[in-house]
């Protein structure tokens, strides 16, 4: 599954322990070789947020969702964020180490 196109790196993980639409997702704070749908308010577990989608930018998967503004005070250190499905996704570890 998926096209191999690196997206992000273990440096830049926020939380494992964050919730997708299809199970287990990673909090980031940045990633990279991706493409933003459109804005849209979505209601999530934790609350209304307005969110983006993100697609792997050779093979326009869904990836998972950029969080743009978070309603709820508590939530609003995900602005800006990203949330990354761990079902879309492979870990590859570093082969030259």
């Amino acid at each position: 599954f998926g096209c191999g196109t690196h997206i992000a790196t273990t440096a830049h993980v926020i939380s494992k322990s964050f919730q997708g639409r299809s199970g287990p997702a990673f909090l980031f704070e940045k990633i990279i070789n991706y493409q933003l749908g459109p804005q849209e308010d979505r209601v999530l577990v934790t609350g209304l947020h307005t969110v983006s989608d993100i697609h792997c930018r050779s093979c326009m998967s869904l990836l998972g969702w950029k969080y743009g503004e978070a309603f709820d005070p508590g939530q609003r250190y995900k602005q800006g964020k990203f949330i990354l499905e761990k079902a879309k996704v492979l870990q590859v570890t570093d082969w030259e180490a």
